[in-house]
């Protein structure tokens, strides 16, 4: 199949490699260029436009940081709505509110296209592996369209409703884990005077009640932050977490609610990221925490 997936940021250029492997011919943009050498290498061709990407895709993929890149994507002259994309099917990935996509889906519908959304759990690991969790709304045709490729990206694969129900479901499934960062740093300076090693710390937190899914394969990479150790590039920074927090927080009050534990949260990741922690992995929280001065 033919596919096009622009911006590839870190989660893009993982997909992108995972799709090449699975027999799909990739086409790519970036708004630089030189970034796309890895996959150009990998076997991917570049487009010179988002607008011309769309013209030679069937499926047109797209994970991007908040809802101004994906407007950037789809509007303007050299956007995907400028071109000529009836009977193309564009999957949406992004982590937004619902409205974003509904806004998006009328459209693209208006220019003889489908949209279904697919917001995914998981990371960049996961996403080259194939093993990401897709939260899809959509029509039900147009989801059948695209399940094979989302097969091929996702180890589950979630139909959850019309357009905008992904969104609601992948905010619902990030806030326990984006909070749960400030929890285990708070639970951490709990032990800090006990001096244990910080392997054997992660090992017992990930075998009891207290430790989500997501410590069974985080653990490891958390005890090297506790110990100073490197562990590579970000796979979700700070500022993305507190991005999607609002995000979270604004959804609850449009539908009368409040998140009061979430507002905490956000403001102590606010507070992290004016003090440098910004572009740093999310994963490095707790060591951050655990290095503020005592009361």
């Amino acid at each position: 199949m033919k596919i096009g997936l622009p911006g590839t940021g870190r989660m893009g250029a993982a997909i992108v490699r995972r799709l090449i492997d699975s027999g799909h011919q990739l086409t790519v943009w970036n708004r630089t260029a030189d970034k796309l050498k890895p996959l150009l290498d990998a076997g991917a061709t570049a487009a010179a436009s988002p607008k011309e990407l769309a013209e030679k895709s069937e499926v047109i993929i797209t994970i991007l940081s908040n809802a101004e890149a994906i407007d950037s994507l789809y509007e303007g002259p050299n956007g995907f709505l400028a071109g000529n994309i009836k009977g193309k099917l564009f999957v949406e990935m992004s982590t937004v509110r619902p409205e974003v996509e509904i806004a998006l889906d009328k459209k693209v519908r208006a220019a003889g296209a489908a949209l279904i959304e697919c917001p995914v759990g998981g990371t960049v690991g996961p996403a080259r592996e194939g093993k990401l969790l897709g939260f899809v709304g959509g029509e039900d045709a147009d989801v059948a369209r695209a399940r094979p490729v989302l097969e091929q990206m996702c180890r589950r694969v979630e139909h959850v409703g019309k357009i905008g129900a992904g969104a609601s479901m992948k905010l619902a499934i990030n806030l326990p884990l984006l909070v749960y960062w400030q929890s285990l740093s708070e639970a951490l300076s709990l032990i800090q005077p006990l001096g244990l090693d910080p392997a054997r710390v992660m090992d017992i937190l990930a075998d009891t009640s207290g430790g989500p899914n997501m410590l069974k394969n985080r653990a490891p990479a958390i005890a090297k932050v506790l110990k100073g150790e490197d562990i590579g590039p970000p796979t979700m920074d700070v500022n993305l977490m507190c991005k999607d927090m609002r995000a979270m927080i604004a959804e609850a009050k449009s539908l009368g609610r409040d998140l009061p534990v979430t507002e905490r949260a956000l403001n102590m990741f606010d507070k992290a990221a004016a003090n440098g922690m910004g572009e740093v992995d999310a994963i490095k929280m707790p060591a951050y925490w655990l290095a503020q001065p005592k009361q």
